[in-house]
């Protein structure tokens, strides 16, 4: 197939450009950066990479788009408490990108388009496990934006009848994550104070469960979809055996454990119902947290660049977060 991803150069972005050329795919790599690895794939004659902001409608060349089957929009911002302080950016980054990307599609006539999701839709108190028809409650600017940008992706098969899927994510994790700014996923926070030989900063108590989801599972899901006759619906992607973070530490050898006071805002637990895409696309997930953990670790130099986050400063990351939810 021809595929092109938006933020191809990010975390999940990477793996699924790693993925679709080791499936024999051609992939098209938009994004504003060019990341190391994928630097490492620009020989490869399958993959072309073209770097803009898709912010910017007059910067997207029609000609990326051209004869494209497959259409991954990864693009965006995440992370909660950046977008609380900066709202218009997460807006631009997960909206306005959203609509430019989805008229580029709509005129070329692409085939399949697979939005990336977020399972934070869903609020802080959703039902457990949380199915797709859970009420929607956006507490946060970042909620917000990628719930607008699912609607505006469902909106454009309403109307246009472009082959949309949205795929909602839980709690995704695996080599590559992210590792800059103030706060961060659990994954990359724990994984920096691991090499530095930091205590875990721990949210409470440790028991509140995560549904962590390896990022291989996410990208197998993603082709699923692009794979399926299924259009204009959303699927939860998930493992639906949520772990705690207790759990986690344990799993990463544990160690020292600073506790930081519970934010507002934040669920107990985040757990997937699966049941439909299992049904519909056939998909399930494959890694278990245990060996997911453990492939992460072999990958660990991965984090050497990271942000080593002591107590402190996750303190005074999130002072906003309690100034507004609190």
């Amino acid at each position: 197939m021809n595929t092109l991803i938006t933020g191809a150069s990010g975390f999940i972005g990477s793996h699924l450009v790693e993925r679709l050329l080791a499936d024999g795919h051609r992939v098209t790599a938009l994004d504003f950066v060019v990341s190391d690895f994928m630097k490492a794939f620009r020989g490869e004659k399958k993959l072309k990479i073209h770097v803009l902001d898709l912010g910017e409608e007059k910067a997207i060349n029609p000609a990326y788009f051209k004869n494209i089957d497959w259409v991954f929009h990864l693009a965006g911002y995440s992370d909660i408490v950046p977008s609380i302080l900066r709202p218009a950016e997460y807006h631009r980054a997960n909206v306005t990108v959203t609509v430019n990307v989805l008229e580029a599609c709509r005129k070329a006539k692409i085939k399949k388009f697979i939005y990336a999701a977020s399972s934070t839709c869903y609020g802080k108190n959703p039902s457990v496990p949380t199915p797709e028809t859970s009420t929607i409650a956006t507490q946060f600017p970042y909620a917000l934006t990628k719930y607008l940008g699912e609607l505006y992706a469902l909106h454009y098969h309403q109307v246009y009848k472009l082959p949309v899927v949205s795929l909602r994510l839980f709690n995704v994790y695996g080599p590559r994550s992210r590792v800059s700014g103030d706060y961060g996923p659990v994954f990359s926070t724990f994984m920096a104070q691991k090499l530095n030989g930091k205590p875990y900063t721990v949210v409470g108590d440790g028991t509140q469960k995560r549904d962590f989801t390896y990022v291989s599972d996410v990208v197998s899901a993603m082709i699923a979809a692009a794979k399926s006759n299924v259009v204009g619906d959303v699927f939860n992607v998930g493992t639906g055996n949520p772990q705690s973070v207790n759990t986690l530490v344990a799993l990463l050898g544990g160690g020292n454990v600073v506790h930081i006071p519970k934010r507002p805002g934040e669920p107990d637990a985040t757990h997937a119902d699966i049941t439909k895409i299992n049904k519909m696309l056939g998909w399930s997930p494959k890694v278990s947290f245990a060996q997911g953990v453990g492939e992460v670790l072999v990958h660990i130099d991965d984090w050497k660049s990271a942000p080593v986050l002591t107590p402190a400063l996750i303190k005074q990351a999130t002072k906003d977060w309690f100034r507004y939810l609190g």
